[in-house]
């Protein structure tokens, strides 16, 4: 059953054809496929175009790596058709735009929040980015902390009385049991969920991906 939103919904880390198949045919508009090899979700460009090419037009395909070289870029682009790539690291805006050169795609660059005051970093990367996705930044002592997908929230409230001019994703930490909260609270018009449909780290589960999209709203 396909799921009608006015909220979209982008799957991360997907690795196996059956939660690709699953995420596809629930609705979600962008799938996310991990490039950095620190992941439990990583991937090979060689294994991901196996994932790529089974994804139908009209449903993004984004490619997320951290600080990566010109060189892995390209590895993964001579092997898969991306729409999107996204961008978990500390690149800077001019890094940013290098990297929109290169591939000729539209960037999604990803800004860690703790509290109101990073939001500072908007106007540095407005113009630069398409998108935004405001994501939590870990505790410097969580151990095993990743650039993303610790199941970690922040104050939503930060966003809704922001005035963002980029489109903008939420992420971090979101759940079948949260993102109705999380988009109420924050205005999110498209929510990015990771950890919260896993059965474990770096395993997708079929049933919470159906289960979170029809929580994001049914027509």
């Amino acid at each position: 059953m396909i799921y009608n939103m006015t909220v979209e919904v982008k799957i991360c880390g997907l690795d196996r054809p059956e939660t690709v198949d699953g995420a596809v045919n629930a609705g979600a508009e962008m799938l996310g496929f991990v490039f950095y090899p620190p992941s439990p979700r990583n991937l090979t460009a060689s294994a991901a175009s196996r994932l790529t090419n089974r994804v139908p037009a009209g449903v993004k395909r984004v490619g997320l790596f951290v600080n990566p070289t010109d060189e892995m870029i390209d590895t993964v682009l001579n092997q898969n058709a991306l729409d999107l790539i996204q961008l978990h690291g500390s690149e800077p805006p001019e890094r940013v735009a290098e990297i929109k050169d290169i591939t000729r795609l539209k960037v999604i660059k990803v800004l860690k929040v703790t509290d109101i005051r990073d939001l500072k970093y908007v106007s540095v990367y407005q113009g630069v980015a398409e998108w935004l996705m405001f994501d939590a930044l870990a505790p410097k002592d969580m151990k095993g902390a990743l650039p993303g997908g610790n199941a970690l929230s922040f104050d939503w409230n930060i966003l809704a009385r922001a005035n963002i001019p980029t489109p903008w994703i939420l992420a971090g930490g979101l759940n079948l049991e949260n993102v109705k909260e999380a988009m109420s609270t924050s205005g999110a018009k498209v929510v990015d969920v990771s950890s919260g449909v896993e059965k474990q780290p770096g395993v997708k589960c079929v049933e919470k991906i159906q289960s979170f999209i029809q929580a994001v709203g049914v027509a």
